[in-house]
């Protein structure tokens, strides 16, 4: 069966749409880029059309090269101080010159949508409430939506990355899974995928995980994103896997779409916290 995070992307948009206007919300999302990174333009399109269909303000701020992090510090500041904002991104990757980490460290918790700041993290790594990193808290959704259970799962992880994979391995963890993350040096990965009830593959590497290294009856979860020869292709060799896996995500429309829809859900969560 499909992971189909298009149609659950939807149905939560839908839903957050339907509250934001029951509860007379005012959501404001502050989006801050820097430079013309293509990717990252089609991510930011892809954030002001979701907020845009619900009825979140976006206030749009993109700052060209050449630049300092105290100019992109200052701007976060600024957003941080005015009531009117919701919630915060800093749109990554930022110009080799530039230190991410240190910019978003600004990026007050309650108005980190993302949930890369030290304090949703920590949270995280304590099982307390916080804000969880979109893409993480999408997989968590769509692995609900088609009550996959988590508790006492086998759950290997391939790519140990800030982003996705370390953060996921706590959230699965708190969820009462029991995780593997693997990466680069990992050996005999195989043995371990084949021993999965639940494979993650977030390594960005193109059809790294093939019908060999899964067993029957897998979920199999596509998180990564190449392009080769212009098509866009996952981490998962789709075709092959999908016969083996009992659930599959698309790629694209799998764990993509999950990720915008929980910059929504987060939005909302941040805005009824901020409001009392």
């Amino acid at each position: 069966m499909i992971l189909d995070g298009l149609m659950l992307k939807t149905k939560i948009l839908e839903a957050a749409k339907e509250k934001i206007r029951n509860e007379n919300l005012h959501l404001t999302l502050a989006i801050i880029q820097v430079g013309d990174n293509l990717a990252s333009n089609v991510y930011i399109k892809n954030k002001i059309k979701a907020c845009e269909k619900v009825g979140i303000k976006v206030v749009y701020r993109k700052i060209n090269p050449p630049t300092d992090e105290e100019e992109i510090i200052r701007i976060i500041d600024y957003f941080n101080q005015d009531n009117t904002v919701t919630g915060i991104i800093l749109q990554s990757p930022l110009p080799d010159n530039l230190d991410f980490g240190r910019c978003s460290s600004h990026i007050l918790s309650s108005k980190d949508v993302d949930g890369f700041t030290r304090e949703n993290i920590y949270s995280l790594y304590l099982n307390k409430k916080g804000i969880l990193p979109c893409t993480v808290k999408g997989i968590l959704c769509l692995l609900r939506e088609y009550d996959i259970c988590l508790n006492g799962a086998n759950v290997a992880i391939i790519g140990r990355g800030n982003i996705v994979g370390k953060p996921l391995a706590l959230a699965l963890e708190n969820a009462d899974a029991t995780v593997t993350l693997c990466h680069s040096k990992t050996k005999n990965i195989k043995d371990i995928t084949k021993n999965a009830d639940i494979v993650i593959a977030a390594c960005g590497v193109p059809h790294i995980v093939t019908a060999d290294m899964v067993k029957e009856n897998v979920v199999v979860v596509d998180v990564g994103i190449s392009k080769i020869s212009e098509k866009i292709v996952g981490d998962v060799d789709f075709d092959n896997v999908k016969e083996k896996a009992a659930f599959i995500t698309p790629n694209p429309g799998g764990v993509g779409p999950m990720t915008v829809a929980m910059i929504i859900d987060n939005l909302i969560e941040m805005g009824s916290e901020q409001n009392g």
